[in-house]
């Protein structure tokens, strides 16, 4: 590779990295695009179970951030830069047509998250962006407060900025190893511990492996430690043939983790939210005295799924033979603290190589949110996973790589003379 000066080089041609090299190339800067693997793009061909959940229909920046927790203020800078219904209009103008699901996820009517990548490539093509793919670096060379040039595995890259948008430890099997953790801590940033997030959970219980693939709908999960109730949501969940996945236990998994590390953590399913256990009891006993020459296990088919049938009579110690007018009182009562206190014990979450997000990373406070540029070497700016930013589930995550991609790009194009 021959040594040439550009105005920006990027290091990651993620979803973060390809938004800021479109936006720099907008703003008049010529730029290089470098990724490790041989596809740009890898990781967001896996989102929203490869459809791609492009962002979330909440466009209020205050109500979007405050999805994010105390980081979620760092921010607001970006969205109101290019926030969500920005982000919807550049798929529009670029004729990906998107549709709102429930919960206000937003993904390419086509359901192909391909088209997105392919999206992003023919505009880096269009713009002439220099992209090489399956680059190596081995070094990134300072010098006082400045980089002063990147060394490859064949050659070296020189540029008045530089950005980082390696992303964090999640899929490692996409290229995150981590590099851009470890070259921002050597560049002097604290890099705040990553931990695997929104990821799903293993349960102590080997029966569970008998549920594997049943998927629940508008169920209350609750997670409880030494007794006290620490989290609860209500929505989707899927069993697992290790434990649980889904919506709820994705969007619960970072707080399950810190609990995990302090002792036992219990869950908690509640089938039955919209019933107290007073109706719930009610409802049972109508249920039996309509289908009193029922045996159980074919009355029950009205209250849960036909794949949990089983496994609760089996932990109620209930025989699936009996008729509903044989039920006692106590066999009642059992069935009906199951159907709302359904026990299940955490063992561990499953990590990075299942984690869709990674939690940590590039410390806020030394960034700048109205530019994503560092405060300690002056010529560097980052943008996406690698910032100590997670969100839930929903299209959140991929909002902070279009936002802080964009921001990152123009301010990087913007901050050197010549630049539109």
């Amino acid at each position: 590779m021959q040594t040439k000066n550009y105005d920006l080089a990027i290091i990651g041609a993620g979803p973060a990295g390809m938004m800021a090299a479109l936006r720099a190339s907008e703003c008049g800067a010529e730029v290089l695009l470098m990724e490790r693997n041989n596809i740009p793009g890898l990781k967001l061909l896996m989102t929203g179970k490869e459809r791609c959940n492009i962002t979330n229909a909440e466009t209020d920046p205050k109500k979007f951030t405050a999805n994010f927790g105390k980081n979620g203020r760092f921010l607001l800078s970006a969205l109101y830069r290019f926030g969500v219904e920005d982000t919807i209009d550049f798929f529009h103008k670029n004729k990906l047509n998107t549709v709102v699901e429930r919960g206000g996820r937003i993904f390419p009517e086509s359901e192909r998250a391909k088209d997105v990548q392919e999206l992003f490539l023919r505009l880096i093509k269009e713009k002439k962006i220099t992209l090489i793919a399956g680059c190596r670096i081995r070094n990134i060379s300072l010098k006082e407060k400045k980089i002063e040039k990147i060394i490859l595995e064949n050659g070296e890259v020189k540029a008045r900025n530089y950005l980082i948008c390696t992303g964090g430890l999640s899929y490692p099997q996409t290229g995150s190893t981590g590099d851009g953790y470890k070259w921002a801590k050597e560049m002097g940033h604290t890099i705040v511990k990553p931990e695997p997030s929104l990821t799903p959970v293993v349960v102590n219980e080997k029966w569970v492996k008998e549920l594997e693939g049943l998927s629940l709908k508008n169920v209350s999960i609750s997670i409880y430690q030494n007794n006290k109730k620490k989290d609860e949501r209500f929505g989707e969940a899927l069993f697992t043939d290790f434990g649980m996945s889904g919506p709820i236990i994705l969007d619960m998994s970072k707080s399950i983790g810190k609990l995990l590390a302090a002792g036992d953590v219990d869950l908690f399913i509640d089938f039955k939210p919209a019933l107290d256990f007073d109706m719930l009891d009610k409802r049972i006993l109508r249920d039996l005295e309509e289908h009193k020459n029922k045996t159980i296990k074919n009355i029950l088919p009205d209250l849960l799924p036909q794949k949990m049938i089983s496994v609760i009579l089996d932990l109620t110690k209930i025989d699936p033979e009996k008729k509903g007018n044989s039920i006692t009182k106590d066999e009642r009562k059992r069935l009906r603290s199951f159907l709302k206190q359904f026990p299940l014990t955490i063992k561990s979450l499953l990590g990075f190589n299942k984690a869709i997000i990674t939690s940590g990373g590039v410390a806020l406070n030394e960034v700048d949110p109205k530019t994503m540029r560092s405060k300690i070497i002056d010529n560097l700016y980052f943008a996406g996973e690698i910032l100590d930013l997670d969100g839930p589930t929903g299209g959140y995550n991929l909002q902070v790589c279009w936002s802080t991609g964009y921001l990152a790009g123009e301010s990087a194009a913007k901050s050197f003379s010549g630049a539109a």
